[in-house]
């Protein structure tokens, strides 16, 4: 029997090559999630607000990054994956030059949500992923993975740079020099994914027999309401992650140690949790998806605790490391399981749904912090609501794999 053009791309070299780029977009493209925790002591002083009210513009640009996830998703189903690129690589740039230029923190918090969240990094998060999946069958899990990993990848190299050009330049100068980066970077590596990609054909014409795919004949049975038990677990696990991810930065400066230390940890927690995505890969071609989403959150809660009774700065660094390791597996599992329940032609679609509810979960999680610690004087009580919201992931997890194992 031959085998068609499309089915010879999938885990061909084309495809890693694809892959490639893909992780090097997702890597420069993530700037706009990681940006705004870095320089959020330095907005506390220049607008002269707390931590809960230096905590909005980061509630407003990944907000923002949700709602542009849906859209960026449907555009890809649409058109391809290269159009939202260009687009987002343009409103990138735009976003960090009106943000270097704000005289308010209305104005910051517009540039923020609108250029670099809404149309902006979203475009480099949720589409790459869902688009990578079509290339990959054998190795899915971990080509999945592995892009998804360019988001990790960006938190580890971008805070310290940004924290050595605020030191040295201003805040502003270094927004003005990432724009220049975006536009320069992304537009050139964008182009080279025009080539269309394999998706298999599940719509055939009515008069027609239906011709279904490898992908679409193992579709798993699901559960009444799985898209929406999907995009809660997605936002209570994200509002458990936000805590350490979005306040380590600003818990380090109130703990004496100062925000140079705060950025080496989270570049430190970013870069083990490339190792991580990377090995809950491999292990989700191995186990499946769901399987892999419930050990990694359930590791995840495990290490929230780690948080409550350490906060010497060696601690940190050891803790931050595990909790890196721990949670890896979380964000690209959501996409393994959208693809062993639904259709491939909605797959890009779905799968930017939860991973939006997974950013709109690090926005609200990251702004209850903020809240919490004005509230209480400390993050003890942050930690112990972001793990009630862990464990809040877990039990919806626990129910999809029940309704499974039945069937």
């Amino acid at each position: 029997m031959s085998i068609s053009r499309e089915e010879q791309l999938i885990d061909s070299p084309t495809a890693w090559r694809r892959l490639f780029v893909s992780v090097l977009l997702s890597t420069i493209g993530g700037i706009g999630l990681w940006s705004i925790v870095v320089v959020l002591p330095a907005i506390e002083i220049e607008f002269g607000i707390d931590r809960g009210g230096a905590s909005l513009p980061y509630f407003a640009t990944m907000l923002g990054f949700a709602g542009g996830g849906i859209i960026m998703g449907k555009l890809s189903d649409r058109f391809g994956i290269m159009p939202p690129i260009m687009l987002g690589a343009f409103m990138l740039s735009l976003g960090y030059l009106t943000s270097a230029f704000s005289q308010s923190l209305w104005q910051f918090m517009f540039a923020q949500a609108m250029l670099i969240g809404l149309l902006g990094s979203s475009a480099t998060f949720g589409p790459l992923i869902a688009d990578v999946s079509f290339w990959f069958r054998r190795r899915r899990g971990f080509a999945v993975a592995i892009v998804a990993s360019g988001n990790y990848l960006s938190g580890a190299i971008w805070p310290p740079l940004m924290q050595f050009g605020i030191d040295n330049i201003g805040w502003r100068q270094t927004h003005i020099t990432i724009a220049v980066v975006c536009v320069s970077l992304l537009i050139p590596l964008a182009r080279l994914l025009k080539q269309s990609t394999p998706k298999p054909q599940t719509r055939v014409p009515s008069n027609s027999r239906p011709q279904l795919s490898r992908d679409t004949k193992t579709l798993l049975k699901r559960p009444p309401g799985t898209q929406w038990l999907l995009i809660f677990a997605g936002t209570a696990c994200c509002i458990a992650m936000a805590t350490p991810q979005v306040h380590i930065v600003a818990y380090c400066f109130d703990l004496g140690y100062g925000a140079n230390r705060g950025a080496e940890i989270l570049s430190l927690m970013l870069a083990v949790g490339i190792i991580s995505r990377l090995a809950f890969g491999i292990i989700a071609d191995r186990i499946g998806g769901l399987y892999t989403l419930f050990t990694s959150s359930f590791l995840q809660l495990i290490t929230l605790f780690f948080y409550l009774p350490f906060n010497g700065l060696s601690s940190l660094y050891f803790v931050s490391m595990i909790f890196g390791l721990a949670q890896g597996g979380i964000v690209p599992s959501y996409a393994l399981v959208i693809r062993d329940y639904f259709p491939a032609h909605e797959a890009a679609t779905r799968i930017s749904l939860v991973l939006t509810a997974t950013i709109a979960g690090m926005a609200i999680g990251g702004w209850m912090a903020g809240e919490i610690f004005d509230y209480a004087g400390s993050y003890l009580y942050a930690f112990i609501n972001g793990s009630a919201w862990n464990v809040l992931n877990l039990l919806v997890v626990s129910w999809l794999l029940i309704n499974r194992l039945r069937n």
